[in-house]
């Protein structure tokens, strides 16, 4: 059966006029006759198609789907979405992917074959603007004029990809094989991209079937040694259109042989420039995480690039506030990258850089000291679109939190403010926190922004308990880990 009122909502959220209750009824009758659906197919009007598709991907009448397919009248099918809702057993999806097969076996092509994009991925909605007037046949496919033999155009697959150890998945495995088969026929392409734990000669053999100008957000969370991405770095080197970038938990080789982990920086700096076109100079920077030399391959400029728990180098810093392609960056994070025995020189042009654009920065646990955080004020106070600053974990003092306020605080937009709990509000070397000190501090902030004229802007402290590891957070009260409670 087809329910009536999904009907109607599925098309009155697209915009477009609910079919006539005599079309429902129609569709109805097809589904209970499978032969017969795949036959009136020819004469179904347009408006019946994602009515109809949405009721067989439902009610897995595979048979059905694999035709429906066939004869989409529509660019896009946008099968992700049913995917979402419905949750098909692997049959279901396999028909419609085999209905796709047979289009694309088809020696000749037809001019009233309208399927370009099969969307796996959500990104468009069942009806086309241009979709027919309602209620109007279909002229049979036997009867439009076809030109000479030619090749097919490409359907696109839209995916969004997530690599990762386990149990493989069925589906993906099976529209790989199709992509496989039908190589050239069949783009594979990938707006949103994120590997885990997964053997490099696995992943490398899946990025191979996609078209990675396609991938515009990379999330890399892998215990990668920096040969191991060096073995990534052509795959990197084709993703000219990355947007959104995060780095987490790639290091050293403790016992690389000499001169490997040279080679390995000289390999990734070559395919990044490569895509610029700009020649290549040996790098001279010391070993380092040079992976974040990525930005300047990039053909449009990063809106988020997050490097976490990574081990990198002054060098690559400057490299990376050198980088045309971070100017325009929206969100900042290098959370867990130890920044103390740099200069700050590097981070503040980098923040400088991006100070038109940066909505968020995350400078947690980098070890920033009291002179380190005074260079940065200025380039902090430039940035007129910050709504969000996070830098707890580092070891601050009073004097300097005070000296950051009085800089932010003319930022308008700058709404949250995450901080550590200065030096002087511990009561020992330990980590263990005054609570009384950290209370004091709470009330002068509040009182300081009142009369600065932002009282709505929240400043709240995030510490770890040097005990349990569990964190004590002051907004406006204290929020206490157990290690903090009477017995």
């Amino acid at each position: 059966m087809l329910p009536q009122d999904s009907f109607r909502s599925r098309f009155f959220r697209m915009g477009i006029w609910a079919p006539p209750r005599l079309l429902e009824l129609a569709g109805q009758s097809l589904l209970r006759n499978e032969a017969l659906s795949v036959t009136a197919l020819e004469e179904l009007p347009t408006e019946l198609f994602p009515p109809l598709f949405t009721a067989a991907f439902a009610g897995r009448h595979n048979e059905i789907l694999k035709a429906m397919v066939q004869a989409w009248p529509f660019p896009c099918l946008p099968l992700g979405a049913l995917m979402k809702e419905h949750q098909p057993r692997l049959e279901t999806f396999q028909a419609a992917l085999d209905g796709l097969d047979v289009l694309l076996a088809q020696e000749i092509r037809s001019r009233w074959w309208k399927l370009q994009v099969l969307d796996l991925a959500s990104m468009c909605s069942m009806l086309e603007p241009e979709a027919a007037p309602p209620v109007r046949k279909r002229r049979r496919v036997e009867d439009a004029k076809v030109g000479p033999k030619q090749p097919w155009a490409p359907v696109e697959v839209l995916i969004d990809l997530c690599l990762k150890e386990g149990t493989p998945d069925q589906s993906l495995t099976y529209l790989l094989k199709k992509v496989k088969q039908r190589r050239g026929l069949l783009q594979l392409c990938c707006q949103k991209l994120k590997i885990f734990a997964m053997p490099m000669h696995n992943i490398k053999k899946i990025l191979k079937m996609v078209q990675l100008e396609s991938v515009q957000d990379l999330e890399v969370n892998c215990m990668w040694k920096l040969a191991t991405l060096g073995r990534f770095a052509p795959h990197l080197g084709q993703m000219g259109s990355l947007r959104r970038l995060l780095l987490s938990h790639i290091h050293l080789t403790p016992q690389a042989p000499p001169g490997k982990e040279e080679y390995c920086v000289s390999q990734l700096t070559t395919q990044f420039l490569s895509l610029l076109g700009l020649p290549h100079f040996p790098p001279s920077p010391p070993p380092g995480l040079t992976a974040l030399l990525l930005p300047r391959c990039l053909k449009m400029p990063l809106e988020t690039l997050s490097i976490t728990n990574c081990l990198i180098s002054e060098s690559d810093l400057m490299h990376l506030s050198r980088c045309l392609s971070i100017s325009q960056l929206k969100d900042l994070g290098l959370n867990g990258v130890n920044l103390t025995s740099m200069s700050s020189r590097p981070l503040q042009v980098l923040i400088e850089r991006a100070s038109a654009t940066l909505q968020d920065l995350d400078l947690d646990e980098c070890g920033i000291m009291d002179s380190q955080f005074s260079a940065l004020l200025p380039a902090l106070r430039c940035c007129s679109q910050l709504t969000t600053f996070s830098f707890c974990g580092n070891p601050i003092s009073m004097a300097v939190l005070e000296s950051l306020l009085h800089h932010m605080v003319g930022l308008s937009k700058l709404s949250h403010v995450l901080y550590p709990a200065p030096l002087e509000s511990y009561e020992d070397v330990r980590g263990t926190l005054h609570l009384g000190c950290l209370a004091q501090l709470h009330t002068w902030l509040k009182q300081m922004l009142q009369e600065s004229g932002r009282p709505g802007m929240v400043w709240f402290s995030a510490n770890p308990c040097p005990h349990c590891g569990d964190w004590t957070f002051y907004d406006p009260e204290p929020i206490l880990c157990p290690c903090y409670m009477p017995v």
